[in-house]
């Protein structure tokens, strides 16, 4: 399938790139989802001991190419957000938990309990917003809140509104809300052309914000605890600068890898452009996946084009 996302270098190939990335991220991270990273190595010793192959299975037992709720739920926002701007009210939070509600509703493969959660007190009582709760520092905010950063690239404050927004409808917690601004910001400097100093800047920036996301010396975490997922999302992409190499890193960390792979590819995949993805991973993404991201990446930045 051809991906045309622009001149190299443009927006419009870097929002591919970091979308398309998530969903590569996810389809490779998925296979090895909660093993170990020695588990990981001795299930794939014939491959030099690196699972860098999307092959599907793991224990979703996914087809090639397929999947989680990563993606999906990424791509449940996204449809909320422009539905939004269509009525003139972009960033609707009931809207964007309607969107969870039919995503939920639509059976996906997986779904983490957090989410779960919260998605049925909405439908229970149309609670849009959960109480703080300590259990609520899981990375199911963060792992969806892409499209909320290519829907707001001229506006800070929507971008800040719509990403608490969204992370409240189902976890509510200091380390989550961190976790899904910092990483949406580095996200924002990318899609605007910032280079490799500014973002080591703002990584180093959202540590000495929230010390508890220290990367260095990585401490070998990969779970789904948010300050777990962006120690090992910051440590993989900012000591590898392939965007194969890094995300490749993530996913062998094991644990809850479709996520860490996931935002490694969305931030990897900013930094490179879609045209610099690689076209073996490409070419084993589920067709409709692929489709569905392309279309929604053109239509959350054509205002910026």
């Amino acid at each position: 399938m051809a991906f045309d996302g622009g001149p190299a270098g443009g927006l419009l190939d870097r929002a591919l790139g970091a979308y398309l990335g998530l969903a590569l991220g996810d389809a490779l991270g998925a296979t090895v989802e909660f093993m170990t990273p020695r588990e990981i190595a001795l299930r794939f010793a014939d491959q030099g001991g690196v699972h860098r192959c999307i092959t599907g299975g793991g224990w979703l037992n996914l087809a090639p190419g397929q999947v989680t709720d990563d993606t999906t739920m990424s791509l449940a926002l996204g449809n909320a957000l422009l539905e939004g701007r269509r009525q003139h009210k972009m960033g609707d939070t009931r809207l964007i938990a309607e969107a969870f509600v039919a995503w939920w509703r639509g059976r996906p493969v997986d779904c983490g309990n957090t989410c779960r959660r919260g998605i049925q007190r909405y439908i229970r009582n149309g609670a849009l917003s959960t109480p703080v709760n300590e259990g609520d520092a899981g990375n199911g905010a963060l792992m969806r809140n892409l499209p909320a950063a290519l829907a707001t690239l001229d506006d800070d404050a929507a971008f800040k509104n719509i990403s608490l927004a969204q992370a409240h409808i189902t976890h509510n917690h200091p380390h989550s809300d961190a976790a899904t601004l910092g990483l949406g910001h580095m996200l924002r400097l990318q899609l605007a052309g910032a280079d490799a100093a500014a973002l080591e800047q703002r990584a180093a920036r959202l540590v000495a914000e929230h010390p508890v996301f220290r990367f260095n010396p990585y401490p070998g975490r990969a779970s789904a605890y948010v300050v777990d997922t962006v120690q090992t999302v910051l440590w993989a992409f900012t000591t590898h600068a392939d965007f194969e190499a890094a995300v490749v890193a993530a996913a062998n960390r094991g644990e809850d890898a479709d996520t860490t792979a996931a935002l490694v590819g969305m931030l990897a995949g900013a930094r490179c452009g879609a045209g610099a993805l690689p076209r073996h991973w490409l070419q084993r993404l589920v067709p409709d996946v692929a489709r569905a991201v392309t279309q929604q990446t053109k239509a959350l930045v054509a205002p910026f084009l």
